[in-house]
């Protein structure tokens, strides 16, 4: 398998813009905040299912449950299988007691025992801030021992504790929680998740249950994984200069020799490959190899797919309801076409859809 970092090999059409355009003006639309999901339906699959058509635009409801009425056998279905790890702190300032929060992006690559953060709290953050995180056996001492650009600080803490011991799942901001739900543990997280590595969820995937897996074997669809570990990227608004650029933030990704094999499989036989959620779409076209076929490896990618990019890979996307000007909204749109897209989330906010993560799904066919 190879081991490499990835630039886009989605093929994009030239954009030419103004100086003063905002090339994001044309993917806003109006949420009412009741449409925000606050709460996940149970079971998984109850979730409601858009279903848009390419060809035409036309739309159809449905729910996640009835996924093996839209597929069909020799169909493959792709899904990414990171974990979210506990990254979301709660804690303390040692000397005022004011609330801080931590988003742990990992170990410091300089070796210095660091970790990696972004912190949100009141006040100016300087080196030497002594914060206190968790309860109980969990809790854990840390100092600030460094502020870098972009909101993100770096944490000493003492050798031998592991932060993730008193962390939380990193919900979204949107999901307003004050208190910890237990039940964000099991339900933030896929069942086929195995890979240790997000600080966000790969959503589509959160609608898909065991009992609804077993259908879509039972009815020959057949089932293959990928890896992207979603980063702190996806808390970061688009802004102009990255849309411009046409490279979004790099995130780890692994594409198996199992998984190319089942691509070729799914050509052979004339099924289509379905990806579930856009990380899964974004590593399949990543590792585009022509003739519609993937090439294993695993490297990072900094694909950045909007209107104009051209699909090399998947025929079909299972994907959540996602936020304005943000760059998933914007791969929807490259795959369906921007019209068609924000016409089926009008429809969705009238038919009282639930939207981003814990919402209702879309699947484009």
């Amino acid at each position: 398998m190879r081991s490499r970092r990835l630039l886009p090999c989605a093929i994009a059409l030239p954009w030419r813009l103004p100086v003063t355009e905002d090339p994001l003006a044309g993917f806003d639309y109006d949420l009412p905040p009741e449409h925000i999901a606050q709460q996940p339906v149970e079971p998984r699959e109850a979730a409601r299912l858009l279903v848009l058509s390419r060809p035409h635009g036309l739309t159809q409801h449905s729910t996640v449950s009835a996924l093996t009425h839209w597929l069909r056998a020799g169909d493959l279905l792709v899904v990414n299988t990171t974990r979210v790890l506990p990254a979301r702190l709660r804690g303390i300032k040692e000397a005022s007691g004011g609330r801080v929060e931590a988003l742990l992006l990992g170990p410091d690559a300089s070796g210095s025992g660091c970790w990696r953060a972004l912190l949100r709290a009141r006040g100016r953050l300087r080196a030497g801030l002594r914060l206190r995180f968790g309860a109980g056996a969990a809790a854990f001492d840390a100092e600030l021992c460094a502020v870098r650009g972009g909101g993100e600080v770096l944490l000493q803490v003492a050798d031998g504790v592991d932060p993730y011991r008193a962390g939380e799942p990193p919900l979204p901001p949107y999901i307003r929680r004050p208190l910890r739900d237990r039940a964000d543990d099991d339900r933030y997280q896929t069942v086929f998740a195995t890979v240790p590595g997000a600080v966000a969820a790969p959503t589509a995937g959160l609608h898909l249950g065991s009992e609804l897996l077993a259908e879509l074997d039972a009815a020959g669809i057949e089932r293959a994984d990928v890896v992207l570990h979603v980063g702190p990227g996806t808390f970061r608004p688009l802004c102009r200069e990255t849309f411009i650029r046409g490279a979004l933030h790099a995130e780890p990704f692994e594409l198996p020799p199992a998984t190319a094999d089942a691509v070729a499989r799914t050509r052979g036989r004339g099924g289509r490959v379905i990806a579930v959620g856009t990380t899964t779409t974004r590593v399949l076209e990543a590792c585009a190899s022509g003739d519609r076929q993937v090439a294993a490896g695993r490297g990072e990618t900094d694909l950045f797919l909007r209107p104009g990019s051209r699909f090399q890979v998947i025929d079909g996307l299972l994907t959540n309801f996602h936020l304005p000007r943000s760059s998933l909204l914007l791969l929807v749109a490259a795959f369906a076409g921007r019209e068609a897209v924000l016409s089926a989330y009008a429809e969705a906010i009238a038919r009282g859809y639930r939207f981003y993560s814990y919402g209702d799904a879309m699947l484009v066919l």
